[in-house]
């Protein structure tokens, strides 16, 4: 059994042997073989497959830096209404979700007492005035002393003071618009006991509407008063336009963000506050940009490159960037208007690979 197996290794390194010792030789024989057969002589690795890929041509395109955000439409004024002291409610002067205008009297708390006392001290001062009349004729007689009509005097402009300060406590008594708007829902009824902290109603102003909005700290530069956006809302196709008014001194440092405000006129009211906002604003826009699909871009550590299709053949060309946005990518240098891009089967391509453009895409 050993001896079989002795006998069959060394047979085979016999043969091992001859055959690199003569393929050198007849490898040219075997070749011109192959060939008279119409084989290809060239190993399989070489043979390239031509690959099915899409085509983009580069035509000019308006490019436009859009920046896209959202935020939230919020009233030009808006207070809680309450009045300034403490008392029964006497009267309720307006009905809910309707428009008010700027000084009406929306409630009133009972100001009886405080009346009476105007009165007491109205009466009084006609009394003052009638003694200071009479005590300045018996001065400039020199029938009195000057002290003792200086007496009279003060006693005249210490009530007027009185009278001033309780007409300022009536007034406290009465609930006014702040501003033209729209009122809410009231909170009490008439013979409810109300005080300053109470809260009676809410008064809004939808008339401009403004916008709030955060955008990236690195626009922070860019953006000034007055620049224009657009914005949309939910359930809505229309575009409203409007414009920045204020913007926030200090960006946010946990989100890296700075807030903005805009202003739109609402003219018609057909807009609430409160509501989600969608918001564009163009940044910039080149006219004539060579602007390709941003999957097609392809990163290197050199640089960056994409692949065109010339001859039937992909072409591997290295290109500068510019302006981004959110699907294409503008080519400042490397392309040229006509170049057809290939935009599919980015992983499988190489320098000279063969290819058969299944659509090809004119960009417009």
């Amino acid at each position: 059994m050993n001896r079989k197996l002795r006998t069959t290794i060394t047979i085979l390194l016999i043969v091992f042997l001859a055959g690199i010792v003569f393929y050198p030789k007849y490898k040219p024989l075997l070749v011109k073989k192959i060939k008279g057969r119409g084989i290809s002589a060239e190993p399989l690795r070489q043979v390239q497959q031509k690959l099915n890929a899409n085509g983009f041509v580069i035509t000019p395109t308006r490019l436009s830096d859009l920046i896209n955000t959202t935020g939230t439409l919020l009233p030009d004024e808006e207070v809680d209404l309450a009045f300034e002291t403490s008392g029964k409610i006497v009267g309720i002067n307006f009905k809910e979700g309707t428009r008010v205008k700027k000084g009406d009297l929306l409630a009133k708390i009972n100001d009886r007492p405080l009346k009476a006392q105007l009165e007491k001290l109205e009466a009084q001062l006609k009394m003052a005035v009638a003694k200071e009349f009479r005590q300045r004729s018996l001065l400039d007689k020199d029938a009195i002393s000057q002290e003792s009509y200086d007496q009279v005097q003060t006693d005249v402009q210490t009530i007027t003071a009185d009278i001033n300060l309780i007409k300022a406590r009536i007034s406290e008594t009465e609930l006014r618009a702040p501003f033209d708007g729209s009122i809410g829902f009231r909170n009490l009824s008439e013979g409810s006991y109300a005080t300053s902290s109470t809260k009676i109603t809410k008064l809004i102003k939808i008339r401009p509407l403004k916008i709030e909005f955060s955008i990236s700290e690195k626009y922070a530069s860019e953006i000034k008063i007055g620049y224009p956006i657009t914005f949309k809302i939910v359930d809505n196709d229309q575009i409203f336009n409007a414009s920045v008014y204020a913007v926030d001194p200090k960006i946010d440092i946990g989100m890296r963000t700075i807030t903005l405000r805009a202003l739109y006129p609402n003219k018609d009211e057909e807009l609430k506050s409160g509501r989600y906002a969608e918001i564009s604003l163009q940044l910039s826009q080149i006219d004539n940009a060579i602007a390709i699909p941003t999957e097609a871009l392809i990163p290197e550590m050199e640089g960056e490159k994409v692949f065109i299709y010339k001859n039937g053949k992909a072409q591997s060309v290295k290109v500068k960037t510019g302006l981004r946005t959110e699907s294409k990518i503008q080519i400042t240098q490397g392309l040229r208007f006509g170049d057809t891009l290939i935009t599919s089967g980015i992983m499988q391509l190489r320098q000279n690979l063969p290819i058969v453009l299944d659509t090809v895409i004119v960009n417009k």
